[in-house]
């Protein structure tokens, strides 16, 4: 969705209702910077949800019955899972949404350009359109999610849309072209293409139009052995590499394979292990790592292994924006690690990047727990 409506509808004297800022303490583009570069790092355009999320349940919710929850949380979610994690990272972030005029669209609009620092300049706000809400409950490692939403009226894409920009991250849709990614590829963003279940059962490889604009493509395992016809991840991953330049295939568990068609790299490495709370927006966190990563020119193994970790650190957080890890979640880790009694050595090289990247002194205690935002709740003075 492009577009350059500007924000309509604030009510004159309203205090934000988003959380505290987030600002990341690295710029990891920092050394690349330079006085022509764009000014907007990644573009995003797609879908704001209301997410509430509700954790804590010890099982499925039983037809009939009332589960009560432990835990509960209030934020953007869909494309905002993307863009936060993004901003966190210390990317500079754009984003071309939809946004409602009612309580939850105001609250995400200032959840994400107040509290997150990122750019809605291309987004609008539509007068009568209620924002699109999903319920999503987290047990046992799983989710169950609901979601209502209407599709909002079209508005003809504004010329300046997208943006320049160095990177763009785009949802590929079966038998589907999105022209924007033609039209940010021809102004040299690099495009880092994800998708979904394809819900027609034809899982055909030339249905995705807009691959052949994209630098690099994450699927997971499931989706990349169906596109391909192969029996496994890695035959899956090569067999895609004939198409994209750099191909990075999700394991879940197990971790992740990539392969580089131009270097003739490949890396695999594993998950972290960790007790995961709540998967919700772990994928997109994945990606925004990579996508962290590949902008800082990182070797491949390094970005995928950077990928890994942020989205490790998510799960064990609730709610898709709200677990994504910033740049003092990820420094608190990797003090928390090194100190650790019997460390396998080779595990711990394999994260010995990040010494150089993330602050000497110690940044909070880990694990860390994001305040909840619950709408409603104004800052505090």
């Amino acid at each position: 969705m492009a577009s350059t409506g500007k924000r309509n509808g604030r009510r004159a004297g309203k205090e934000p209702v988003a959380g505290p800022p987030c600002p990341a303490q690295i710029d990891p583009l920092a050394a690349l910077r330079g006085p022509d570069d764009p000014a907007c790092d990644v573009y995003l355009t797609g879908t704001v949800f209301l997410d509430i999320v509700f954790t804590g349940l010890d099982s499925a919710p039983v037809r009939g019955t009332e589960s009560w929850a432990r835990g509960m949380g209030s934020s953007p979610g869909g494309v905002a899972n993307m863009a936060t994690a993004l901003a966190r990272l210390g990317l500079r972030t754009s984003l071309a949404a939809a946004f409602g005029d009612d309580h939850y669209g105001e609250y995400c609009w200032d959840a994400l350009e107040q509290g997150e620092g990122i750019d809605l300049s291309p987004s609008r706000t539509v007068p009568g359109w209620h924002s699109p809400v999903t319920v999503s409950m987290a047990y046992e490692g799983e989710r169950t999610m609901v979601s209502h939403g209407h599709e909002p009226p079209p508005e003809e894409p504004a010329p300046d849309c997208p943006p320049p920009a160095r990177a763009a991250v785009a949802s590929l849709t079966p038998g589907r072209s999105a022209p924007w990614i033609a039209q940010a590829a021809r102004k040299g963003t690099r495009i880092f293409g994800d998708v979904g279940w394809d819900d027609t059962g034809a899982w055909d490889l030339a249905g995705l139009h807009d691959l052949r604009y994209c630098e690099a493509f994450l699927p997971n395992a499931a989706e990349a052995m169906r596109y391909t016809g192969t029996d496994t991840p890695r035959a899956a991953a090569h067999a895609l590499a004939e198409h994209v330049p750099v191909v990075v295939v999700t394991l879940g568990a197990e971790g992740a394979y990539a392969v580089d068609r131009r270097t003739g790299e490949t890396a695999s490495v594993p998950a972290i292990e960790v007790e995961a709370l709540d998967p919700t927006g772990a994928g997109d966190v994945f990606v925004a790592g990579f996508v962290t990563g590949s902008l800082a020119g990182w070797p491949l193994a390094d970005r995928l292994a950077f990928a890994g970790l942020t989205a490790a650190l998510s799960v064990q957080e609730f709610g898709g924006s709200l677990s994504a890890p910033g740049w003092a979640e990820i420094a608190a880790w990797w003090r928390r690690v090194q100190s650790v009694r019997e460390q396998e050595p080779t595990a711990l090289r394999r994260y010995g990047f990040l010494a150089g990247l993330v602050p000497e002194e110690a940044v909070r205690p880990w694990p860390l727990r994001r305040a909840v935002p619950t709408i409603g709740f104004r800052r505090s003075a």
